[in-house]
């Protein structure tokens, strides 16, 4: 209780007197990442994608006018955040389709099948135009089979005819150039059981044969008519093939230790068909905000590097993120404690699907050791903002595949692509079951109307939030724990368990 005073009262000014005063000595507050970015900030670069997508071409697709401008508003609003960017180039083989793609029965009945609805071409496919007899290879009427991953599957295998396999067990590349070395001269891989839709795939490298991927009923139906016998198919592709030139732009934060990097990235291209706001506009935005508010961090927060990347040409094929983890020596790539990956964070009927990195879904690819506890990072924060999540499986679809692929750690978020909404997940989330959780994906109205604000709001928090605790310590994921701990000025002799992780 504050002592009463007699005599005259003097009134004072009111800033003489403070309302609260810090303890002497007490630490300031931490500076909180997920407050200080703000959905203000990464509307205004998703408004800038679009507008530079509206003004150049309605796209921003690697070895656009669109992309290189993209690149150059990365590059100014990075230098404007306080970092160095640097702009990695990079060349990669360039497929497009020049015409529409024919799969039709021949024999013993006709019938055509529907381009988009029934059958697509996959990414780099070759061209040709193909009528001949229809072989199954190894697809047995129960059980998955190698269905052309071996080269005994081929065994008896008539040259010239079309190849008929089911996905699963290798790649699709794998698939395609086992058939052609068997003398085959187009490829035909049917999607799995369960999955919906015709096969959306890239045989990686340009193939010599043509490549198409029709929907599991059209596959199984054709297996059939062909083990009967006489069944003869009509393949036909127009493509073209070449090489093209993109850039990834990277960025590191000054300080931080140099031999444990914390990379996050978000691919910065969208497709030919549309702006890519969704697509990936709002993870590259987001890192934009994120990285405009990281040298707020203190000392002791920034203890590990931190890597910005937005890369290129992920749309054809991953090629940034390839070229990248591919040129880096060795040693190099073993200082990145763990990657992050942000591919479409606001799809407008979505899920917060959280990448699994424990493996628990059993489905996907399983990550590298330490995943899983990137994984819990993300669902503490969101937990805690009593904010659900679901698990998004690692499919080899975004820029994380390279990393893995090399034994790094890695997490993320995603929202949803072409995918249908479940009940259970429009009971969770709200949405439309039964609709895609991007009805825009891959399409000319991917602009800024496309955007679940709310849900890019909450997503961008965890973002910054994981990334700040990551850049403190990653000792979880990957044991970076401090080498030489008399050199840590929180060191105590006295008490040799005091000291900070990395």
């Amino acid at each position: 209780m504050r002592k009463l005073l007699t005599g005259t009262l003097v009134a004072l000014p009111a800033l003489a007197l403070p309302a609260a005063l810090p303890m002497a000595g007490a630490a300031p507050a931490r500076p909180d990442l997920a407050k200080l970015v703000t959905l203000r900030e990464i509307k205004a670069h998703l408004a800038a994608f679009q507008e530079i997508a509206d003004y150049n071409g309605g796209n921003r697709a690697a070895g656009s006018a669109g992309y290189d401008v993209s690149v150059k508003y990365v590059v100014g609003q990075v230098k404007k955040a306080g970092l160095t960017p640097k702009v990695q180039k990079f060349t990669y083989p360039y497929w497009r389709e020049r015409s529409h793609a024919v799969l039709a029965r021949t024999a013993p009945s006709k019938a055509s099948y529907k381009r988009g609805e029934d059958f697509l071409t996959l990414e780099y496919s070759g061209s040709g135009d193909v009528t001949a007899p229809v072989v199954a290879v190894d697809v047995p009427a129960k059980g998955e089979g190698t269905s052309g991953c071996e080269t005994s599957d081929f065994k008896g295998f008539a040259k010239g005819s079309i190849a008929l396999m089911r996905r699963g067990k290798c790649s699709f590349a794998t698939k395609a150039a086992k058939a052609k070395a068997a003398g085959a001269r187009a490829a035909v891989i049917f999607n799995k059981p369960g999955e919906k839709g015709p096969l959306n795939g890239t045989v990686t490298r340009p193939s010599a044969i043509p490549v198409i991927g029709p929907t599991h009923a059209v596959g199984a139906e054709l297996v059939k008519a062909a083990k009967k016998g006489g069944l003869k198919l009509r393949v036909k592709t127009g493509t073209v093939q070449g090489k093209r030139s993109s850039a990834n732009v990277i960025a590191d934060t000054g300080r931080g230790r140099a031999g444990n990097v914390v990379l996050a990235g978000a691919h910065l291209d969208s497709v030919p068909a549309g702006p890519g706001v969704n697509d990936n506009g709002t993870g590259a935005a987001t890192l934009l905000a994120v990285a405009g508010k990281i040298k707020a961090l203190r000392k002791d927060d920034l203890r590990n590097r931190v890597r910005f990347v937005w890369w290129g040409a992920e749309e054809a094929g991953l090629r940034g993120s390839a070229h990248y983890v591919k040129s880096l020596p060795a040693a190099e790539r073993a200082k990145i404690a763990l990657n992050l990956n942000f591919d479409m964070l606001g799809s407008p009927n979505g899920t917060r699907g959280v990448y699994d990195g424990d493996h628990s879904t059993r489905a996907g690819t399983r990550a590298p050791a330490g995943s899983g506890a990137i994984e819990k990072m993300f669902r503490e924060y969101f937990r805690r903002r009593h904010l659900p999540v679901t698990e998004s499986t690692f499919t080899g679809r975004s820029d994380y595949g390279p990393f893995i692929e090399r034994g790094i750690p890695s997490g993320g978020i995603d929202t949803g692509a072409e995918g249908l909404k479940t009940a259970a997940e429009a009971k969770t989330f709200g949405g439309r079951a039964g609709k895609a959780y991007d009805p825009c994906y891959h399409s000319k109205c991917d602009r800024l109307t496309n955007v679940n604000l709310k849900l890019l709001d909450g997503n961008a928090d965890g973002v910054a939030h994981v990334l700040q605790h990551l850049a403190r310590t990653t000792v979880a994921v990957n044991g970076g724990a401090r080498l030489d701990l008399t050199r840590d000025p929180s060191y105590d002799p006295l008490w040799q368990g005091r000291y900070l992780l990395r």
